[in-house]
């Protein structure tokens, strides 16, 4: 029975970690940031509609200057991973190819005890794409300079879970403490409670 727990305490954090990288590749392509336009964004635009508009006759300068100074802070659309970090979203689906084959391997011999140091790679796989998330949620790039401001959406969230996920998943024990068995001390406990108290003569 000893033997079966270890097993099965291997296997589940295998399992995990196989389940953080589906995760980690898996958000990569929804909405990591949000657009929006910033003051200075909405002053270049007016400035430029103003151009555009005296070119043309000046007809509704008014309310173009009102209409473009209402984007100021207001969504103007999404950014996923694949979009805004090309590079690093291949770095990250790399990463979580390898996780995921690295914990899945073991797992397909059913039947059988985990290898030594099965999934051992996880860990290291875990913490890189964590910190490759991480660097990018704290410093997110910048498309349009000053004009458009980007702020995190659900994707970059659902990508660091899983990222930790992979290497939480390898560090999961491989071993449970030994339970001695119910008739080394329990017995003896129970008999010990229920006898009544001895009297000395």
């Amino acid at each position: 029975m000893a033997g079966q727990m270890t097993n099965e305490r291997s296997r589940y954090g295998l399992l995990v970690s196989s389940l953080g990288a589906a995760l980690l590749a898996g958000s990569l392509f929804l909405p990591w940031y949000r657009v929006s336009v910033t003051e200075a964004g909405a002053s270049s635009l007016g400035h430029l509609g103003s151009r555009v508009a005296a070119q043309l006759g000046g007809g509704g300068l008014g309310s173009l200057h009102g209409t473009v100074a209402a984007l100021a802070g207001h969504q103007v659309g999404t950014l996923t991973a694949e979009q805004a970090l090309s590079a690093l979203t291949v770095i990250l689906l790399v990463l979580a190819g390898l996780a995921l084959v690295d914990a899945l391997l073991p797992l397909t011999r059913s039947g059988s005890a985990l290898p030594a140091g099965a999934g051992g790679a996880v860990v290291l796989l875990g913490i890189v794409a964590s910190g490759c998330v991480l660097y990018r949620m704290i410093a997110p790039p910048a498309p349009a300079g000053e004009l458009v401001a980007l702020s995190l959406r659900e994707g970059a969230w659902l990508s660091l879970i899983g990222a930790l996920m992979v290497a939480l998943g390898g560090m999961w024990p491989a071993r449970l403490p030994a339970i001695a068995p119910a008739e080394t001390f329990g017995n003896d406990i129970w008999a010990s409670l229920t006898s009544g108290p001895t009297t000395t003569r």
